[in-house]
């Protein structure tokens, strides 16, 4: 079975497809520590690779990489413990990985 963003699951109240699970993350005020823009690219990822078809644990699991993956290496670079060009190689080889 392909599954894609419009895959109905049993969710916690009832039947919601995956494209409706986004949307709801998408509108969830989520008063925490996560910016909005993490939020939003994290969703984007997890929506890229269900299109792609990976299952959605999966493209969780790879969203979550990605956005900790990026945040590390940010830090890094932010603290001084890698130069630039560093953070560009680091930042392109973890774009790539996500696109295999």
């Amino acid at each position: 079975m392909k599954i894609t963003l419009d895959t109905r699951f049993n969710g916690a109240l009832g039947p919601v497809s995956l494209r409706e699970a986004v949307q709801q993350l998408r509108e969830r005020d989520l008063a925490c520590t996560v910016s909005s823009e993490t939020v939003e690219e994290k969703v984007t990822i997890f929506s890229d690779c269900v299109e792609r078809g990976f299952t959605p644990l999966r493209s969780e699991i790879m969203a979550a990489y990605y956005v900790a993956e990026r945040d590390a290496t940010t830090e890094a670079f932010d603290r001084g413990l890698i130069t630039k060009a560093e953070l560009e190689s680091k930042q392109a080889a973890l774009a790539a990985r996500l696109l295999t």
